[in-house]
């Protein structure tokens, strides 16, 4: 079976390794078009302090995350071992002690289902500081043993080498969808037609305008993110835990090489306008500096921009398309991509291929509207 991918973002890469795995013809296919929001993303694989009240979402999430360690190992044995992952541990920050045991009680009752959790323990202001020395140090805070960093960059990467060694193939450019009789036939790319008896579009903020030749319309659209990042050299960062402020949206996270990330905006609206803006900027670094004074005498580094593919609401796109066989779509994980990503990419993967899966796929509807929108 030939299965075109569109997208190589974490998704598209993961989904291409899993079809490769399963024995799949793969191509890869992508634009490379400015702002991919792997390229961009944080990288934070920690679903569990989350407040969001979604089941579905929440399950879906816990899956993404219980599934990146075994990721990791296979990835490893291909000899793809720079992903940037790492069980690095989170910091949920608290404003008093009220909320610090609030915090620490909802993610102790979670912790019976998702043992992956690990420690969960309330922290000192200097405790916090000790993990994570910028902090003020009067920042309570809530330690989360099992949650990850991963470089978004990197893993894709990694997951796109590790198809190809798996026999995938890599075509560079702008794909259209082709479609005869009520199912894809495949793309035209570079004005050549690749045949495919499946076409998973995980294109990301830009799957909207690929699917529209299939007279399909999913409700995603870009939301640009501006994430700073900042050098602490000679400071040794690589296993600084995830910070992750309460209710701001906002939070840090550092890798090796002395670098801190701080993040992010949440621009909806502002389309495909790939800038950083001052207004942008002061936001991040505000939020930043109000709990973690110590990066002030850091050096700036950059600014990377991403649009994250926005869905009707938090749950991912996810599936098969009714009318259209062969067609698969794996889109919409808005701020959650790069602890989704992976796991979305290997149901789509399996979905494209008619796989069972035990995950149902009726939640993640790709043609949902926005709650209250009328059906046409």
């Amino acid at each position: 079976m030939r299965l075109v991918v569109v997208g190589s973002g974490v998704v598209g890469a993961s989904c291409a390794y899993a079809a490769s795995c399963l024995g799949a013809e793969v191509v890869l296919v992508d634009a490379a078009a400015a702002g991919q929001a792997t390229a961009a993303g944080a990288g934070i694989v920690c679903p569990w302090s989350s407040r969001v009240d979604d089941p579905a979402w929440y399950a879906f999430a816990c899956m993404s995350a219980r599934q990146y360690p075994r990721l990791i190992e296979d990835l490893g044995e291909l000899g793809e071992t720079n992903t940037g992952y790492r069980r690095v541990g989170a910091l949920s920050l608290a404003d008093s002690g009220e909320q610090q045991e609030g915090v620490r009680q909802r993610i102790l009752a979670r912790r019976a289902g998702a043992p992956e959790i690990g420690d969960v323990e309330a922290l000192t202001g200097a405790e916090a500081r000790g993990l994570f020395p910028p902090l003020r140090a009067d920042c309570l805070a809530v330690y989360v043993g099992g949650a990850a960093r991963v470089d978004g960059r990197l893993l894709a990467a990694s997951l796109a080498r590790a198809a190809v060694r798996k026999g995938a193939i890599i075509r560079d450019g702008r794909a259209q969808l082709l479609c005869s009789g009520g199912r894809v036939t495949g793309v035209l790319l570079g004005g050549q037609i690749v045949a495919a008896d499946a076409v998973v579009a995980a294109a990301g903020a830009w799957t909207r305008a690929f699917l529209e030749p299939a007279g399909v319309t999913v409700a995603v659209a870009p939301q640009r993110g501006q994430i700073a990042h900042l050098s602490l050299e000679p400071a040794d960062t690589s296993r600084w835990p995830v910070v992750l402020p309460g209710g701001s949206g906002h939070y840090m996270l550092a890798f090796d090489g002395s670098r801190v990330v701080a993040g992010a905006t949440r621009e909806t609206g502002a389309g495909f306008d790939y800038r950083v803006t001052p207004g942008g900027l002061a936001e991040i670094l505000g939020q930043a500096l109000a709990v973690a004074p110590g990066l002030a005498d850091g050096t700036y580094l950059e600014t990377r921009v991403g649009f994250r593919p926005i869905g009707p609401d938090i749950r991912p796109l996810l599936g098969p398309v009714p009318g259209v066989d062969g067609l698969v779509v794996a889109t919409g994980l808005g701020a959650s991509g790069l602890t989704m990503g992976p796991y979305a990419g290997a149901v789509a993967a399996r979905a494209a291929l008619g796989e069972p899966d035990a995950i149902d796929l009726a939640p993640f509807d790709p043609l949902r509207l926005p709650p209250g929108r009328p059906v046409s």
